[in-house]
């Protein structure tokens, strides 16, 4: 059960940075992106590229492929999302299924659909009473969480984490009020787009890189962000822990491959009973 608990927090490590930066783009942009996905495969591939095509010690790579990644979602927004910015959110959803297609075939045209690993020295696991993980499994953990702290001291104590809320809870007052709701959107597309690189560098380290990478990762982590509350970051950190722990529970009893089928599972029981999630606040309507 130590073994299972602890597979669970890594599983859940490696959702909490995409959980995060889905919620986050959801609380301020209004719509679901499930291009979430292929922003984490760019993120993989970007990642690996500095890391064995240009040689870069991996810590720098994933600083790299963290920053292409922002760039690449940020210029994702400004070539397809802000022309449509006025559409209703179910059109943007399906906008995005596109953009995730191309954007992963675009990947699996140039990177190919070789399986592939980060450069990083093998390690033998490491056996603590009963318990067996590596020290990979252990830097990701630490990065996780480090991403987690870091997202809540921006929200909380900075100029930006607050005009973020601000536009998050209203974004017509917030325009009045004179917050530059265009610079906030343009920040939450760069740190959403930062978190779904995290994500990829951290499911490279725990599973192999392939163009399906992200798209294995989507639904868990739209049951994350569900789970914790759609639109709060803070439910999406819990809610990806929650997933992560699901998973690895539900591998005691049945074959590993139905795994995938929680997320499902935890999607259709909140959103028949809790449908704002554990953290979330019910919709008030007048």
């Amino acid at each position: 059960m130590l073994q299972v608990l602890f597979n669970g927090l890594v599983t859940g490590a490696i959702l909490a940075p995409g959980a995060i930066g889905f919620t986050l783009m959801f609380g301020i942009l209004r719509f679901p992106n499930f291009a979430i996905g292929a922003y984490i495969t760019i993120g993989a591939f970007a990642i690996l590229f500095f890391d064995q095509v240009a040689g870069w010690h991996i810590a720098l790579a994933m600083l790299g492929g963290i920053a292409v990644t922002a760039l690449v979602v940020w210029l994702t927004d400004l070539v397809v999302f802000r022309p449509m910015r006025q559409f209703p959110p179910i059109s943007l959803l399906v906008v995005s299924i596109a953009l995730s297609l191309i954007l992963e075939n675009v990947i699996r045209f140039i990177a190919g659909n070789d399986v592939r690993g980060f450069d990083i020295p093998l390690t033998r696991p490491v056996k603590l009473s009963g318990l067996m993980f590596t020290s990979e499994q252990l830097y990701l953990i630490a990065l996780a969480v480090a991403a987690m702290f870091a997202m809540h001291a921006i929200l909380k104590f900075t100029k930006l984490g607050k005009a973020m809320r601000a536009t998050a809870d209203n974004f017509t007052l917030a325009e009045v009020r004179g917050i530059d709701t265009d610079k906030v959107i343009a920040a939450t597309w760069l740190i959403g787009g930062a978190l779904a690189g995290l994500a990829g560098f951290l499911a490279g380290l725990d599973l192999v890189i392939e163009p399906l990478i992200g798209w294995h990762l989507t639904i868990p982590v739209f049951a994350a962000a569900i789970l914790g509350g759609i639109g709060s970051p803070y439910g999406a950190m819990a809610g990806a822990v929650l997933v992560g722990l699901a998973e690895e529970m539900t591998a005691l009893w049945f074959d590993p491959a139905y795994k995938v089928g929680v997320g499902f599972v935890i999607i259709a029981v909140l959103l028949l009973f809790r449908p704002q999630g554990l953290f979330g606040q019910p919709e008030i309507k007048k």
